[in-house]
């Protein structure tokens, strides 16, 4: 896939989406952006790469998620050899749900 992406256009809208304060204001936002069903595809996405990086199986994956096997491979495509955006996110979701943990006695 050779489309250009690196656009004005697409700077500006990672500039808005990098000025939102809290979930709530992803929520105003992005349901004025995006049709329910893009939405819901991008959320779709992101829980199959979850869930495949958690070794589950393309099976236990569509069952949950109800993702086509064409989409949890192309989603399998992009954790083994995409530009490793989702494991950028994983990591800090990560990091930030270990930092809020209440330290064990």
């Amino acid at each position: 896939m050779s489309k250009k992406i690196r656009t004005e256009a697409v700077d500006e809208l990672f500039d808005a989406i990098l000025c939102l304060k809290d979930k709530e204001e992803c929520y105003t936002f992005f349901e004025d952006v995006c049709t329910v069903n893009e939405l819901l595809s991008l959320s779709q996405r992101f829980e199959v790469a979850h869930m495949l990086k958690e070794k589950k199986t393309y099976l236990e994956i569509a069952e949950k998620t109800g993702a086509s096997t064409a989409t949890i491979s192309r989603v399998n495509r992009s954790l083994n050899y995409g530009n490793d955006g989702y494991e950028m996110v994983f990591s800090r979701l990560k990091e930030k749900e270990e930092a809020e943990k209440p330290e064990e006695e």
